[in-house]
């Protein structure tokens, strides 16, 4: 009960700012209520306020005790929804896929549930001793994702 009215007050919440997203609702049997979001923005500390605020102040301390946490996705996070990739266009990922497969690229696109790399491959000339540098490019289905996440650089 208590989950399901953290679920439509965040809806309300998401609708107030439609840049965010849920990652992740956790309710324990305790009544600790852990929230994770993103956003396509990226999110600030007063959209984790107001998303904190929207549960807080609409839930009733009187009915049932409870502890709440509001925070963003972390960066080393892997990437969860589809939504996530979309605002990561243009950033380096580290893929694994399914059967264990590894890239490592730019993402240069997110349409119809499938994600595009691109980088640099070094090999072997074709014709004589030595090596191109080559670009490369991998089209993945979600589906065939079992985890992406964003590569910071300094």
């Amino acid at each position: 009960m208590l989950r399901e009215k953290v679920e439509n007050l965040l809806q309300e919440a998401f609708e107030e700012n439609n840049s965010l997203f849920l990652i992740e609702l956790n309710v324990t049997e305790a009544n600790h209520i852990s929230v994770v979001i993103d956003g396509d923005n990226g999110v600030s500390v007063n959209d984790c306020i107001a998303v904190s605020r929207k549960i807080e102040h609409n839930l009733d301390r009187e009915e049932e005790d409870f502890s709440l946490d509001v925070a963003s996705v972390g960066v080393s996070a892997p990437l969860e929804m589809p939504r996530q990739f979309s605002k990561n266009i243009g950033r380096t990922l580290a893929v694994t896929t399914v059967e264990g497969e590894k890239f490592e690229g730019t993402l240069i696109s997110f349409e119809d549930d499938k994600i595009t790399l691109n980088w640099k491959a070094r090999e072997p000339k074709p014709v004589g001793k030595g090596k191109i540098t080559v670009n490369k490019e991998a089209v993945l289905p979600l589906e065939d994702v079992k985890e992406a996440k964003v590569i910071i650089t300094f």
